[in-house]
């Protein structure tokens, strides 16, 4: 049950930043704090940093991404070129792929960390949380995608 969940929302994210493009998904659009490329590869860091460790046991997705999509942080301060749209969908769709070969064993062993949010006791639970935390962004994705169309449109 709970890769389905995970699945569900990874699946739902891709297909729907598929049909993006690079141009919008950088527009900082009132009321906003970040932009889609932002939460793309924040989503992409948070799965990394809690599943696999990132990182600092975590060499899956480049070091740098730590800092240009961690929490806290914000586009207005990248002193680095961002990873383009593509690269974002392929890290995302090859995490997922990751994701999915641990075993239900690996599902049900406990954490053995703190987790800032939520009570979470075993992998599985940890997994419920990261798609929800997942499709919460995909929700400001779309969000955001309608206000930036919008205003694209009335100009």
């Amino acid at each position: 049950m709970t890769r389905k969940q995970f699945n569900l929302t990874r699946t739902a994210l891709l297909t729907y930043a598929s049909d993006l493009d690079d141009p919008i998904i950088d527009v900082q659009a009132d009321y906003f704090n970040n932009t889609i490329r932002w939460h793309l590869g924040h989503v992409l860091v948070t799965m990394e940093k809690f599943l696999f460790r990132y990182p600092s046991k975590s060499e899956n997705i480049p070091a740098n991404f730590a800092d240009l999509f961690g929490s806290g942080t914000n586009p207005e301060d990248w002193k680095e070129e961002p990873p383009s749209l593509g690269a974002l969908l392929e890290a995302l769709e090859t995490q997922q792929q990751r994701i999915n070969e641990f075993n239900d064993l690996f599902w049900k062993s406990n954490v053995q960390f703190k987790v800032p949010f939520g009570s979470v006791e075993t992998y599985g639970d940890l997994l419920i949380m990261l798609s929800f935390h997942e499709a919460e962004h995909l929700g400001k994705i779309k969000a955001m995608h309608q206000v930036v169309a919008k205003v694209k449109d009335s100009q």
